[in-house]
């Protein structure tokens, strides 16, 4: 067998172009585009790889136009992106609108038909929501990304720490303070704390430095959490 090495080089440069072409649009187009895809998304995915594919694998094209196309597909849905921020019209028109397809307790044939949704395909998805008795929904909506969103009747709803009138302690992001060891400063300013305030508390835990730490985080109710280095450590086998 004889190998081309100059094609392999070319495939090889092809395929990093489109890689650093494709990261580019995907960084303009924001996480919207990886996260939850409309219709009009998933057409211009498809397409985009299709030409990124196209331009690796077919050595024959140029692939200045593969790229070209890419950029061209990019900027469209970039375009459409920002003008559907702006007009609830193309909004509808361009990503959809949500449907409710079980309202008070009631599948609606019709809008399940609007779907294209069967009932099997709906019972797969309420299930997945973790609902394995239908009597336990109330409401049912399949969001324009394709999504189902289902709201419990009350009896079925979890309890909240409202419902029980039980006072909690209020919450927020945890901050990473140390990572692999390192003092994350920014994060501890964040916390309004410092080095000193940080160095203390590692002390009252008895830690002299941060050598053997691996992750310490800290929440806004001032606890500090540490997790300790244990590369040694065997972890279970849940195959076995």
């Amino acid at each position: 067998m004889n190998i081309d090495f100059n094609e392999l080089l070319d495939v090889t440069l092809r395929a990093l172009s489109s890689l650093v072409t494709l990261f580019l649009i995907t960084k303009m187009l924001g996480k919207k585009q990886v996260s939850q895809l409309s219709l009009f998304d998933y057409v211009i995915g498809i397409s985009i790889g299709n030409f990124a594919a196209e331009m690796t694998i077919n050595l024959e094209s140029n692939e200045i136009n593969g790229i070209l196309a890419v950029i061209i597909f990019g900027v469209c849905a970039y375009i459409v992106s920002y003008l559907t921020m702006k007009s609830i019209t193309l909004r509808r028109f361009f990503m959809g609108t949500p449907t409710v397809i079980i309202q008070n307790g009631k599948i609606l044939e019709k809008n399940l038909k609007k779907v294209k949704f069967d009932i099997n395909d709906m019972l797969e998805e309420i299930r997945g929501n973790g609902y394995f008795d239908l009597s336990q929904v109330s409401y049912a909506v399949m969001e324009a990304n394709g999504k189902l969103s289902i709201l419990p009747k009350p009896e079925y709803r979890p309890l909240t720490p409202d419902d029980m009138k039980v006072k909690v302690s209020k919450e927020g992001l945890c901050a990473n303070v140390i990572i692999d060891s390192k003092i994350m400063y920014n994060n501890l300013k964040y916390m309004n704390k410092d080095e000193k305030w940080l160095n203390n508390q590692l002390k009252v835990k008895g830690y002299t430095d941060t050598s053997k730490i691996l992750l310490a985080t800290l929440d806004i109710n001032e606890k500090l959490v540490i997790y300790e280095k244990n590369l040694e450590e065997k972890s279970l086998n849940i195959l076995e």
